[in-house]
């Protein structure tokens, strides 16, 4: 139909709704019948007039008002360059932006991923990602649709659900936070996997031990990609060769990427920059905000990820956090990624997360939150800081430990480093 779809998490409150109604200045809206009044009435108040319910069973008044239309129509030609879909970006540094992403930028993503995966007609997908994200509404659904598959389709992860289906499926998609869930569940293992063809993750780092427990467990390794809102993907480890942990492999086929210093140099392999990109999956811009859109590129047309990353000799890139989250620490760079994986290979720690916290001295103060294993606790600020001082170099090592029982995440599972600065902003010392 030629029409712009915009997806958005269906947790979001009424706040955020009205921003949303008010940026991208809708003519329909689709909700549950739950949440009709209150959608009807900000949908009002900026003059919105269609506004339609479905529930999670096909019951609403957009099928009933469909009912009497005729089944077929003429498909619109579409062109490439004409925008398919605006997903809004997670805005954790400000108001969301609203990234308009093209026919041509999805369907030349959606052919890098199929061949890149192997995707076969006889292929089945178990789908437990949330449509809102493009991870679960383009990467998985695009490769099965590509492959005319089966989709064995979940409306939310459930681990013992997931465990049941898995034996008819050849495909999962997850992000890291399915994978430690599953490792949970003692049901999980060989025996369930023993069908399945590929495991893929991504949308927040897999952890090395979870890639390796993994392994150990089912024999297989997961494969971890690297993409975002504005892109679709842009690297994939590969279906035939080696799956390194902590890393997102080379380019997908058609993107180019490159790694640059500060002050634009390309940089050898190695070294850690800001990392661009380049292809047919970048996006267009963003929704009416032409300013975001220009500083978002360079002047020869590279889209600046705004993620730190290093790439291997063989190609592989490894991405070691968000420029944003870079710390300063007395005029030296200090990569949280590198931090974190001390931490995370540490006995009795399950995870942490390390950022930079305000310091008179220092100017920023490196601060890691950590989340014990079970049962630790002789895990220790003193002890674990003791430990990290015969790894790294002295400017690395935290100035302050915290404790939690967990991260907050996004609904994606990616950490919130700006909540934790938020919270623990106040509680560092000299």
């Amino acid at each position: 139909a030629n029409l712009i779809y915009l997806p958005l998490n269906t947790a979001y409150r009424q706040a955020e709704i009205e921003y949303f109604l008010r940026d991208a200045e809708p003519r329909f809206v689709l909700c549950d019948p739950g949440a009709l009044a209150a959608v009807r009435t900000l949908a009002s108040a900026h003059g919105i007039e269609h506004v339609f319910t479905l529930d999670a069973h096909g019951r609403g008044t957009l099928p009933d008002a469909s009912a009497s239309l005729a089944p077929e129509f003429a498909t619109v030609a579409a062109r490439a360059d004409d925008v398919a879909v605006i997903l809004y970006t997670s805005g954790t540094t400000g108001k969301p932006k609203g990234a308009m992403l093209t026919h041509g930028n999805l369907v030349s993503n959606a052919q890098a991923l199929h061949q890149a995966w192997g995707w076969c007609a006889d292929d089945v997908l178990l789908h437990a990602l949330p449509l809102f994200h493009i991870h679960g509404l383009f990467v998985a659904c695009h490769c099965a649709l590509l492959g005319a598959s089966t989709m064995l389709f979940l409306a939310k992860f459930d681990a013992d659900t997931v465990v049941r289906l898995l034996p008819r499926a050849t495909v999962f998609m997850g992000v890291p936070t399915y994978y430690t869930r599953l490792l949970a569940n003692p049901t999980f293992g060989r025996e369930t996997c023993g069908h399945m063809r590929l495991f893929t993750s991504g949308s927040a780092p897999l952890l090395a031990q979870t890639f390796e427990e993994f392994e150990a467990r089912t024999g297989h390794r997961i494969l971890e990609r690297y993409g975002m809102t504005e892109t679709g993907m842009n690297t994939s480890n590969p279906l035939d060769g080696p799956r390194v942990p902590e890393t997102v492999g080379p380019p997908l086929a058609g993107v180019s990427i490159r790694i640059i210093s500060s002050d634009g140099r390309d940089l050898p392999a190695g070294e850690v920059g800001q990392l661009l990109v380049k292809g047919p999956n970048v996006f267009k811009g963003y929704w009416r905000q032409p300013d975001k859109t220009a500083e978002a590129f360079t002047a020869d047309g590279w889209f600046r990820t705004g993620d730190l990353a290093r790439r291997a000799a063989n190609g592989y890139v490894a991405i070691v956090g968000r420029d944003k989250d870079l710390i300063i620490t007395g005029g030296l760079n200090v990569y949280p990624k590198e931090i974190e994986t001390y931490i995370d290979d540490l006995d009795g720690v399950a995870e942490s997360a390390v950022i930079g916290l305000p310091h008179p001295d220092f100017g920023e103060a490196v601060t890691a939150v950590v989340v014990r294993a079970p049962g630790r606790a002789d895990i220790t600020e003193e002890s674990l800081l003791q430990t990290l001082k015969q790894k790294i170099a002295g400017y690395k090592i935290p100035k302050r430990v915290f404790f939690a029982a967990e991260l907050p995440r996004n609904a994606m599972g990616k950490v919130q480093k700006n909540v934790l600065r938020e919270r623990y902003r106040t509680r560092t010392r000299s």
